[in-house]
Parts: C-alpha cells; structure tokens; sequence
C-alpha cells in the first residue's frame, strides 16, 4: 500500500509539507494549498517551481486537491469552468494523473449532472476526474454518487468514510455499491456527532473498509486527518468550524497522529506500506 497525504494539515508552506511527508513515509502528495494559496489559484510559473522543489526531495504529486464542484453551478458557472481549465493545467504541470472533485452545491439532479458533463467535455486526455462524497453537495449520498458514476463512468470516485458518517450513511453499505467505481480512498474518520477522530477512533468502519480495498487490488491510501485547524479548512468547509476544540495543538503532531492511527490499521491488517 502507498501513502498519501494532504500535507497541508501539517504545515502551509511546501518545505514543511515535505518534511511531514518524509517524517510519515509518505511519498505520494495530495496537493490541496500551498503558502496559503489554494491549489486553483496558484500561477503558473510557482507551479512549476513546485514540482521542481517536489521532484528534489522525491515526491510525486498522486493528485490534485481542488475544490471544483464546491460551488452553486447556477451562479456565474462561466467563471469556474476558467478556474477548472487552470487547475488541468496545475495536474499537467504537477504530473498528476487525478483531479478530485465535487458534485456541486445544489439537489437538483440534472443541474448536477448537465454540470459535471460540461467539465468531462474539456478534461484533457491522461486526467482522471474523480469524484468525493462530501456533505452539502449533490453525491453526499451513496445513491446520489452511484447516479453520477452510471452516468458518467469516465469519472471515478474518491471514497471518504468520515462525509459519509457525517450525512448520517452507513459507510459499509455505500462501499457496497459504490466499490466499483472507487480510484483511491481518503483516510477520515468521524463519531456519530461529526467530530472527526483519527482513523479508526470513529464508526466510519475505516478498518473494514481499508480491508475490502486492499482486496479488490487497491493501492493508495490519502490521509487527510482533519484533527486540527489549519490553513484554508474554514474555506474548504463551507464557513464551518470544526465540531470540537482539537487536543493537539500543533498540526504538525496532529497529522503525525493521523499518520500513525492508518499505520496502526494497516499493521493489523499485516499490509504493507
């Protein structure tokens, strides 16, 4: 199994997400914000110097950390169809292979999906959309996401345990249905009450999920601990602060924590990593 992170939890600035991922084996980035600039908005040439500094220390960008689709398509959609050709262009830059998505702020299925297929039509060929389940959006649930993939099989799904608990759904049954869509798995757990935990600590069924998809072959594994405050989440969650006041009080040990609660399935598991 390979490991993944959104170093950015660790620490805004580059050289420090490198060292977070050196320090937790991780060889793969999700890349999501760098120097508090999203990952949408970044120019073209710091790109480029990112993925010089990123190929220096031996890390690969696995993929593209963006927020498209975490918009209402109703409004002014012209301009997120710029921002989303600028982010093809960050994953060609970066090398990336997958771009994570969303399904946008609305319930009504055909604005979702009419939505969705104006992006397909302008991805480049080599670039994999793949969709993650998230509260507020369209695919929030597994019957929602299962839509989109029948729709449009070209795009994939990031399967993440912690949304699905926090939509109230039962994360074995949505793996069920939604397992042969699944590209790569995002590690978030959550208690019933929202409050994301370290992987494990919760009752996303992260262990019996890691299991069934290490069996049906699959290879990576992103952490995104979600224990702690950092730059850009209040952004990323739609103006919400987190559930609970965090007991760490440094990111860096909080993504270390996270680190170590998917290592420590992982072992018991007797996968390798």
């Amino acid at each position: 199994m390979r490991l993944c992170g959104f170093a950015d939890e660790a620490d805004s600035f580059l050289s420090g997400q490198i060292k977070a991922l050196r320090r937790n084996g991780m060889k793969l980035l999700e890349i999501r914000g760098v120097d508090g600039e999203n990952i949408s908005v970044i120019k073209t040439e710091k790109l480029k110097a990112i993925k010089r500094e990123l190929d220096e220390a031996g890390i690969s960008v696995w993929s593209i950390g963006s927020p498209i689709g975490k918009t209402d398509p109703c409004v002014d959609f012209d301009s997120h169809i710029e921002k989303f050709k600028h982010v093809c262009e960050a994953s060609e830059i970066l090398g990336a292979e997958r771009i994570r998505m969303f399904s946008f702020f609305t319930k009504d299925e055909k604005t979702a999906l009419s939505s969705l297929e104006r992006l397909l039509k302008i991805t480049p060929s080599g670039i994999v959309l793949c969709h993650e389940n998230e509260k507020g959006i369209f695919g929030d649930d597994y019957e929602s996401c299962l839509k989109i993939h029948k729709e449009f099989p070209e795009i994939k799904a990031v399967f993440d345990p912690a949304n699905f608990v926090q939509c109230g759904v039962d994360t074995k049954a949505a793996w069920d249905a939604l397992s042969p869509y699944v590209n790569y798995m995002h590690i978030k757990d959550a208690l019933a009450s929202g409050e994301v935990v370290p992987a494990g600590s919760g009752i996303g069924n992260v262990k019996y999920l890691v299991e069934k998809y290490a069996k049906m072959g699959g290879e990576v594994l992103t952490l995104e601990p979600h224990l702690m405050e950092f730059c850009g989440l209040s952004e990323l969650e739609n103006g919400e602060s987190m559930a609970k006041k965090p007991v760490f009080t440094d990111t860096n040990v909080a993504f270390d924590a996270g680190a170590d609660a998917l290592k420590a399935i992982l072992d018991e598991l007797n996968l390798k990593y």
